[in-house]
């Protein structure tokens, strides 16, 4: 399994940006994803988990009311839609596959990462 993360950019405190996570391999379905990220000197927190058919979702109590998981599983794609960034949403942003098919909330419950990709958001 492969994950490719994309999307990221430098964007103005307000602003939106949409992170793709492209899966390779046929068994994309079955699957649990999250989205987490990783500020300098900081742990990898999870921000969205997503179930293996869309509906169920998890969001840190940060980014509640403002980002957006979603899924399409025809395209072996995972999303996630930011809006009203700020500046302490600055950080590397990972996606995983999760290891079931839920939605799950440890780091330890995912099992494949992808390389990352930055998003900075300037005041």
């Amino acid at each position: 399994v492969q994950l490719q993360a994309s999307g990221g950019g430098l964007v103005q405190a307000g602003g939106s940006l949409r992170l793709s996570c492209a899966a390779s391999g046929r068994t994309f379905i079955n699957y649990g994803m999250g989205w987490f990220r990783q500020a300098p000197g900081k742990e990898r927190d999870l921000v969205a988990t997503i179930s293996w058919n869309g509906l169920s979702t998890y969001y840190a109590d940060s980014v509640k009311g403002r980002f957006t998981i979603s899924r399409d599983n025809a395209k072996n794609l995972v999303y996630l839609q930011m809006n009203s960034l700020k500046p302490e949403d600055t950080a590397v942003y990972y996606c995983a596959r999760a290891r079931g098919s839920g939605y799950y909330t440890r780091f330890e419950e995912y099992d494949y990462w992808g390389q990352g990709t930055q998003v900075t958001v300037s005041s």
